[in-house]
């Protein structure tokens, strides 16, 4: 296993999982980056084997959509970028492992495919409790309806109580003669 692999930290590869076209990726710059090759032989390897990367696997950034990434970094860290990046999907850097063959590679790949598993299973549960919350909100809704109308029914009580009182009194009266 390759030492230097296991000093990639998870926030490190975190901070550069990427949500564009509302699907998680990692640009070929950071993968690049991650596996210590440069961005150019890491596309080479990919034209390549063109065939192993569909659309779904991985795709190339729009301008405006690389601008708007740029922008959300506050300054330009893309260096003398002349191409627009390649965004690679969850299985678009599975298939890395199989063009990429060094050690570094394989172990990279391994952590990113882990951080992206448990990124899944923290949107899942995160999705869950979503609907827990859902279904405590409907149910306090009707409880908060159930309440009116009690305090509805109790406003009418008092109010035949109070209109109770408006009548004479009934019986002797003392003191009068």
């Amino acid at each position: 296993m390759d030492s230097n692999a296991t000093l990639i930290t998870d926030e490190v590869v975190i901070s550069k999982i990427y949500i564009i076209r509302n699907t998680k990726v990692m640009l070929d710059k950071d993968l690049a980056e991650l596996y210590q090759v440069t961005t150019g032989n890491l596309n080479k390897s990919v034209n390549r084997n063109k065939s192993r990367f569909p659309e779904d696997f991985m795709f190339q950034l729009y301008e405006e959509e690389f601008k708007n990434l740029i922008f959300q970094f506050g300054i330009s860290s893309w260096g003398g970028t002349r191409k627009l990046p390649y965004a690679f999907t969850e299985q678009g850097v599975a298939m890395l492992s199989g063009v990429l063959r060094s050690e570094r590679a394989i172990q990279v790949n391994i952590r990113i495919m882990r951080i992206f598993t448990r990124i899944k299973h923290i949107l899942n549960n995160h999705s869950e409790l979503n609907l827990e919350i859902e279904k405590i909100k409907k149910k306090v809704n009707n409880h908060d309806k159930n309440l009116e109308i009690v305090f509805k029914y109790l406003e009418e009580l008092i109010g035949k109580h109070s209109d109770q009182n408006q009548f004479p009194e009934i019986g002797f009266k003392v003191g009068k003669v």
